[in-house]
């Protein structure tokens, strides 16, 4: 990672980038309470331009972790209303000694454009239907730390795939890791471009097969039209319903990246269910941001070198 500025996407770091970042991430998610200095002194800006719960608090509490002085900037109250364009606006925050920005936008490729012209590191906390790297570490992270591998699992990613900035990361990141990687979902929310090796199935197949059952939430706010199903109709066609959990194979686990839409893409009684590891998720989020954050500030002065031993992942 010494030679990677910023975190745009995983499309763009090889399998062992990503093994160091998890091998990283590991250390943190054994230590869920420790503090550190590692940033002392160091500014990070968090520039969200859309609406985000865990992903924004997630990173704070990261930063917090590791000593940096977390700024939050709130659009609404910032000169973008007055017309300031983001790329001016990072400039302002460069220019004020600032070394990274979190940034979650509509804008797909905005933080590719802005990486050809500042300085500061920039990580990517999702970019429209794109990627959002984070959540795909933090989502390796928790399988890795279930079943204590990630080669030879097979996934299984069902729902609303073609408005899905997560899936955007997997499908770049699983096959890397030797991850058999399904999908489901229905034929009008198919991604447009679907990588050599993964394979489309239906709901029932994915949810047998699979280790890892993922549900992904209907992006509503993303669709140009009205969703064709009502919320009920699409459980029953769509969802992971009571019946169809009690299909899953022994040992298998349910995962969402949230918000969850309770009652459309999965049954209440799943979302915390003993098979459940959604809010695992959001607790491993913490330490996947630590060791990103950790990474591209102190890269060139890390003492700790990965083992990369792929043999386990």
């Amino acid at each position: 990672m010494k030679n990677v500025a910023h975190l745009i996407g995983l499309k763009d770091l090889s399998k062992e980038q990503i093994i160091q970042l998890l091998e990283r991430a590991e250390y943190w998610a054994a230590r869920p309470t420790e503090q550190a200095d590692i940033l002392r002194g160091r500014f990070v800006a968090n520039l969200f331009f859309e609406a985000s719960t865990r992903t924004r608090f997630s990173f704070e509490v990261a930063q917090k972790r590791l000593g940096a002085h977390v700024l939050n900037f709130i659009p609404e109250t910032s000169s973008t209303v007055k017309g300031e364009t983001v790329y001016d606006t990072i400039r302002t925050l460069e220019a004020m000694g600032v070394e990274a920005a979190v940034i979650r936008t509509k804008k797909e490729g905005l933080l590719q454009e802005l990486a050809e012209s500042v300085d500061l590191k920039l990580i990517n906390a999702g970019d429209g239907t794109n990627e959002h790297p984070t959540q795909c570490l933090l989502d390796l992270l928790t399988m890795k730390r279930q079943f204590g591998k990630l080669s030879g699992l097979t996934v299984a990613i069902i729902g609303d795939l073609r408005h899905s900035r997560v899936l955007g990361s997997h499908l770049h990141a699983l096959p890397k890791l030797g991850v058999n990687l399904l999908l489901s979902g229905p034929a009008t929310m198919m991604p447009a471009h679907i990588p050599q090796g993964v394979k489309i199935v239906e709901m029932e197949e994915a949810v047998q097969t699979a280790d890892v059952v993922m549900m992904l939430r209907v992006q509503l706010e993303r669709h140009a039209e009205s969703l064709y199903l009502s919320k009920e109709e699409y459980h029953k066609a769509h969802g992971l319903t009571l019946d169809r959990a009690k299909m899953m194979k022994s040992g298998a686990v349910i995962m969402h990246p949230a918000p969850v839409n309770r009652g459309v893409e999965i049954h209440t009684d799943l979302v915390e269910c003993e098979t459940s590891l959604i809010q695992t998720q959001v607790t491993n989020g913490v330490a996947a941001r630590m060791a990103v954050l950790e990474t591209l500030l102190k890269g060139s002065e890390m003492t700790w070198e990965s083992s990369l031993a792929t043999a386990t992942y």
